[in-house]
């Protein structure tokens, strides 16, 4: 895991935003559209591109205020998020790092802002977040656990509703502004000195619990992940990541990414019997994902 920085840098009360592109299509001509009623403040927005081939970010650059940081090749979510937030100034002090796929409510991001000024201690503060469908996404978690892990694995398809799941997923908890163990990284506000604090994103991640990885770090760094359910945005869906052709590859790197997090957590001679068992059936299910996905 990243080390911790242990000497906080000042930053100034700007606000930036920065979203990881991939050949996002309209989806981003939407997010960006919609992020003018998110907040009164100026924003400064950086797509931080992952080697996009659809000329999506080059015509959104042309807009007033939005810069494309070319990464040239495809380095993953958080390894591209942290880039983006390198290149914003000390004047900067508010990082919303989000999927290029949202649509903003009307004050969204100013209701974040708000509620970071109620928690002094929040690193990172999370919408509520829609589907299209009008269906709430779970997006503030409890942090998982071996128990909660196993049973939400093995039973969620078969069995959505079962315990395991509802509890991982915080199903029977009242829509209120609270800590959550982790917050969707697919739209979170981020105190850039917390961010900093725990060096950001773990490069090591591709895609897929960089943002619970990110929730964990930060708590054991001494901040609060806080659930925001007055800050409404919709996720469309990911235009980049729902392709035949990366499918397949996306399923086997949330195993990877799962057994990852895992394996950090339990380290040592002690738990390696425990870190096989993990890395095995997270290969089978894996594949068995991967089997169901191409029929």
């Amino acid at each position: 895991m990243p080390a911790v920085d242990p000497a906080p840098r000042d930053y100034g009360d700007e606000l930036a935003v920065v979203t990881v592109t991939y050949s996002p299509g309209e989806t981003l001509d939407a997010f960006l559209d919609s992020l003018k009623g998110a907040t009164d403040r100026v924003l400064r927005v950086v797509l931080a591109d992952n080697g996009s081939t659809d000329g999506a970010p080059e015509r959104a650059a042309e807009r007033a205020g939005v810069d494309l940081l070319r990464i040239g090749e495809n380095v993953g979510y958080g390894t591209a998020a942290n880039r983006g937030v390198a290149e914003l100034g000390p004047e900067v002090g508010w990082v919303v790092v989000a999927n290029p796929d949202l649509v903003w409510g009307e004050g969204s991001i100013d209701a974040l802002l708000a509620a970071a000024r109620r928690w002094p201690r929040a690193g990172a503060l999370g919408p509520l977040i829609r589907q299209p469908d009008g269906f709430v996404y779970p997006s503030a978690r409890l942090l998982p656990s071996l128990g909660r892990g196993a049973g939400h694995a093995v039973a969620s398809r078969v069995w959505p509703g079962n315990p395991w799941t509802r509890q991982y997923r915080q199903s029977d908890e009242v829509v209120a502004e609270r800590p959550a163990g982790w917050l969707s990284g697919s739209c979170l506000l981020l105190r850039r000195t917390a961010f900093d604090s725990v060096n950001g994103f773990d490069p090591r991640y591709f895609m897929y619990f960089e943002d619970v990885d990110l929730g964990d770090r930060l708590q054991r760094a001494g901040w609060l992940n806080v659930y925001v359910p007055t800050a409404e945005v919709v996720h469309t869906g990911g235009h980049s990541t729902t392709r035949a052709d990366v499918s397949a590859r996306m399923l086997a790197e949330h195993h990877r990414s799962a057994y990852r997090y895992l394996a950090d957590r339990h380290r040592g001679v002690c738990w390696a019997p425990l870190r096989a068992a993990l890395g095995l059936g997270l290969r089978v299910r894996a594949a068995a994902a991967v089997r169901r996905a191409a029929r």
